[in-house]
């Protein structure tokens, strides 16, 4: 993998240039009015908590530049700004219709000046090297076209010493409770998701995405490779979500 240091420009004209990813970008798009609704029901609000949990790894940091990555509707990027209060936050994603539901959410807040939101794409973030004090990902990181790029580009984009904090859907592994995660996330969750959210594919995507993520040491092992140190797994609630941290060291 290439680390040396480079200017990216966003290549991508601020729209997806190929076929899956401008489907994922549109399926987001239908979905992202009911986005929050449906994210906080079918996680019984723990997801909540979760997000507080991955901006407590970054407690004691200084932060001047925090980049959030799959950004969404700037859950994570509000909880750290009003955790943290780090200088500013830049959140980047590929959807235009969570990013105006975000900056809708960040105005009615008052945040405007603290967080950005702006298109980008995982594989070729639009910032030069060594910007970043922290980056961030939650549930989003599985939705990576190529996730070795796109975790080869947030550490880019860090700065020595700068840390990444992933928030992710996992697999249990106690055999009884994954049978109980396997039913609700495969047969309530995607019957519900089309009730409510009127898209048929996106609740089941949903499901088909966190089965085929390698959670767990798989992927901690795919941090370690792009160059991640003292990569840590912390798994939550019986294993349903993961947070993965790791330092960019010296280089």
């Amino acid at each position: 993998m290439d680390l040396s240091v480079t200017t990216r420009k966003n290549i991508s004209g601020n729209k997806p240039q190929n076929k899956e990813r401008a489907a994922i970008a549109q399926m987001f798009n239908k979905i992202a009015w009911r986005y929050d609704f449906l994210n906080h029901f079918f996680s019984f609000h723990i997801d909540k908590i979760w997000r507080r949990k991955a901006v407590n790894e970054l407690c004691g940091r200084q932060l001047d530049k925090v980049l959030d990555v799959a950004t969404g509707t700037a859950d994570l990027a509000l909880a750290i700004q009003k955790r943290l209060h780090p200088g500013h936050i830049t959140g980047v994603d590929i959807s235009e219709g969570m990013l105006t539901v975000g900056r809708q959410k960040i105005e009615k807040t008052g945040l405007e000046q603290q967080i950005s939101l702006e298109y980008g794409d995982s594989a070729a973030l639009p910032f030069n090297d060594l910007t970043f004090d922290a980056a961030t990902v939650a549930f989003g990181v599985r939705n990576f076209e190529h996730l070795e790029k796109g975790l080869g580009e947030m550490f880019r984009v860090l700065k020595t010493g700068g840390k990444v904090v992933i928030l992710e859907f996992s697999i249990p592994q106690n055999r009884i409770f994954r049978s109980i995660f396997h039913f609700y996330f495969f047969r309530i969750l995607p019957f519900v998701g089309r009730l409510v959210s009127k898209d048929a594919h996106a609740y089941n995507y949903l499901p088909d995405s966190v089965q085929s993520f390698p959670h767990g040491a798989e992927f901690k092992s795919k941090m370690e490779s792009c160059g991640f140190s003292g990569v840590t797994v912390r798994p939550l609630t019986f294993g349903i979500a993961s947070i993965y941290a790791g330092i960019k060291q010296n280089t």
